[in-house]
């Protein structure tokens, strides 16, 4: 059956705790710490802000590359995501999102840097305001985005969570460093 009028959703357990993922004919477009349950209506809100079914349905088949591809970088496994995605945003906010998927894994930029990344070098807060609007987390890696000091700034799955993954990220990327030199 082609799905045309409903987004897939299917819950998955990790790590970092439940994520609900939704998929829209084929597409990954949004990613949400927590359960079903507890996301449903901020699902079927964005879902209507951005012209796709509201119609939720839960479908484990549709989201299993996802979900392999999640539990494979949770594990240190992957670096990277293969997924077919649905970005749905202004035209700054996919620019700052292609910006984030091109930081390489392991490593960090500022706000800043992404702004002077995307020709906007005085929009810093914009860049915090689309990377708070990221809908597809872990996949568009806003975890990774630091303020200019260093400091750990907001993360839709909190501070806690953005700090198991850069520390992941850090761990197998130092791990495949020291095995390409041996």
């Amino acid at each position: 059956m082609e799905q045309k009028d409903y987004l897939a959703v299917s819950e998955q357990e990790t790590p970092i705790g439940v994520l609900t993922l939704s998929v829209y004919q084929g597409r990954l477009c949004r990613i949400d710490f927590g359960p079903l349950a507890a996301k449903r209506a901020d699902i079927v809100r964005w879902a209507a802000k951005h012209d796709l079914p509201t119609v939720l349905r839960d479908e484990a088949a549709a989201c299993t590359d996802a979900a392999d591809q999640l539990t494979a970088f949770l594990s240190g496994k992957r670096k990277t995501f293969s997924l077919k995605l649905l970005m749905k945003g202004t035209e700054f906010q996919c620019k700052v999102w292609q910006a984030l998927i091109d930081i390489p894994y392991g490593t960090t930029r500022s706000y800043k840097e992404i702004a002077r990344i995307v020709n906007r070098p005085k929009a810093v807060r914009a860049v915090g305001m689309a990377n708070n609007r990221n809908p597809l987390p872990i996949v568009v890696p806003c975890h990774r985005v630091i303020g200019t000091n260093g400091a750990l700034t907001g993360y839709a799955g909190g501070l806690g969570i953005k700090e198991y993954l850069l520390g992941l990220e850090t761990k197998h990327g130092l791990e495949s460093a020291a095995n390409d030199s041996v």
